[in-house]
């Protein structure tokens, strides 16, 4: 069994070798890459691995930019710090994903589902894969929105942060304007890169760009204070804290 691993963070790459020694000390790690464009490189000039572990988020952009320029044959494990719910479907019947940090069950998981594989899971795999790359692709960089008296684009690089309230969802802009949006907290939080936005709670989606710094709030949560002003405290409850952190430090190397 031939491995390669596909990840920019020494520690975590160091991590996972570890579990696989011993989840699975016959496999080879072939290769240990860090970047977008080495992975490229190397599926161009190597032969095909039994199956990659491939963090989605490398620090020359995301992974899913390598399936734009080679055609990946073998099956994908990918890891990443975000429990983004569009990630979910790939848990049943297929090999899995990785939620940082790994654990040994997990990649454990991992391993037994590739030994089971069929040929016809490996194609239907295969096609949920290509469906994700291609879902991430077309994630949306601007909004038509109503503004006073006409239609404007309204760029993701210019959205601070959106809010709902009385069943209303509006995006707030570094200019201080307050733009209506026609779909739910739900459906926009499908629509930007987990990458740069984070769904901090009920009311609100934020931006890293625009955060200021936090503070430690009562019961071990945290207030999420922003570059522009909002209409209420951003709070991220005890249970999310962990993830938030993972998300702040994750999303400021990108």
């Amino acid at each position: 069994m031939r491995l390669l691993i596909i990840e920019d963070e020494t520690a975590a790459a160091h991590n996972l070798q570890s579990i696989l020694r011993t989840v699975t000390p016959q496999a080879e790690v072939v290769d240990v890459i860090d970047t977008v464009v080495d992975s490229i490189e190397w599926f161009e000039n190597n032969p095909m691995p039994d199956l990659v572990f491939m963090d989605i988020h490398l620090s020359d952009g995301e992974s899913f930019k390598i399936f734009d320029k080679v055609e990946i044959t073998c099956p994908v494990v990918f890891t990443t710090a975000y429990d983004q719910y569009a990630l979910k479907a790939f848990q049943v019947n297929s090999i899995d994903y990785l939620l940082k940090p790994i654990t040994e069950s997990a990649v454990q998981r991992a391993v037994d589902k590739w030994h089971t594989l069929t040929g016809a899971d490996r194609n239907e795999y295969r096609s949920r894969v290509e469906s994700m790359v291609a879902e991430q692709r077309n994630s949306r960089h601007s909004f038509l929105v109503r503004f006073r008296d006409k239609l404007i684009p309204v760029g993701q690089d210019d959205i601070a942060y959106c809010y709902t309230s009385e069943e209303k969802v509006f995006a707030f802009g570094y200019n201080g304007e307050r733009y209506p949006m026609e779909y739910t907290l739900e459906a926009l939080q499908g629509m930007l890169p987990p990458t740069k936005f984070y769904r901090a709670n009920r009311q609100f989606i934020i931006s890293r760009d625009a955060v200021a710094d936090i503070s430690v709030w009562f019961g071990s949560r945290l207030a999420v204070n922003l570059k522009v002003a909002t209409p209420e405290k951003i709070i991220v409850s005890k249970a999310r804290v962990p993830e938030f952190k993972q998300w702040l430090v994750s999303s400021a190397k990108l």
